[in-house]
């Protein structure tokens, strides 16, 4: 089976719900090949970034909906303003995707972060749950008189 086209969303239903579970850095790949809960292999050319509860399918007796697999998290709680502020500037120093609540800040989790942040005096925790609803921080290029690559990113001329 080949889906080109998202239905709709996921509702409260009497039909048989079967899902296709993709990472949170997969939703907006332009082809994806996965095989749903129960088998059915899927081919995915999405017309748009998939969501959590997204329908891929749907007849008189079942549809298939994406699920975003649950991740590892770092979840930081933030008790001001003047917090989130410095969280946010070194988290956008590391080019890290985020999600962004009023108390908290949650990012994929990796060691390295986990321990920076901490010794940074940041309360962290590690928790493991869907990476929905967030930013994603893609790479830029910017000028500074020279033509070299530095960790992954160019600078240009």
């Amino acid at each position: 089976m080949v889906v080109d086209k998202i239905l709709g969303s996921l509702h409260e239903t009497d039909k048989e719900v079967d899902t296709v579970s993709i990472e949170w850095f997969e939703r907006d790949k332009k082809i994806l090949k996965k095989t749903s809960k129960k088998g059915v292999e899927i081919g995915l050319r999405p017309d748009r970034p998939l969501n959590d509860g997204d329908i891929l399918y749907e007849d008189e007796k079942s549809i298939i909906a994406v699920e975003i697999a649950e991740c590892e998290l770092i979840k930081i709680t933030v008790s001001d303003m003047v917090e989130m502020g410095r969280l946010c500037f070194e988290i956008g120093n590391r080019h890290i995707s985020l999600s962004i609540k009023p108390d908290c800040v949650k990012i994929p989790y990796d060691a390295p972060t986990y321990e920076y942040l901490s010794r940074m005096g940041f309360k962290t925790e590690k928790v493991v749950e869907r990476f929905t609803d967030y930013t994603e921080c893609r790479g830029h290029a910017h000028r500074d008189g020279h033509g070299h690559t530095h960790e992954g990113h160019h600078h240009g001329q």
